[in-house]
């Protein structure tokens, strides 16, 4: 089993940054892609960003490309997310997920997710 933790989250102008964090716990997280989704209140969720375990290669969502950073830190046991240039459309839960396969954009199947951790950008 993996536990996942995400912190970070909190309230920020637009145009400033903010950086998340999501702790492993139970098994390293070296061996399984991660990711990050998000889910505005009143919408579905959203894929956001993802990591591979293979390579470190990324992919993200063209909502954020440029804006935001995926990286691990297997020593850490720690994904993160660096936001910046947030924008007021960027306010969502933003949650942690994790996977042996690649973390598939339509977040479906998934093995293991955080709780989630509250962002808002205001205006």
């Amino acid at each position: 089993q993996v536990q996942l933790v995400e912190s970070g989250g909190g309230l920020v102008q637009a145009g400033g940054s903010l950086r998340l964090s999501c702790a492993g716990s139970g098994r390293t997280l070296s061996s399984y892609a991660m990711g990050w989704f998000r889910q505005a209140p009143g919408k579905e969720r959203e894929f956001v960003a993802r990591i591979s375990w293979i390579d470190d290669s990324t992919y993200y969502a063209d909502s954020v490309k440029g804006r935001f950073t995926i990286s691990r830190d297997n020593a850490k046991n720690g994904v993160y997310l660096q936001m910046n240039t947030l924008k007021p459309e960027d306010t969502a839960v933003y949650y942690c997920a994790a996977d042996r396969r690649l973390i598939p954009v339509a977040g479906t199947g998934i093995a293991y997710w955080g709780k989630g951790t509250l962002v808002t950008v205001s205006s």
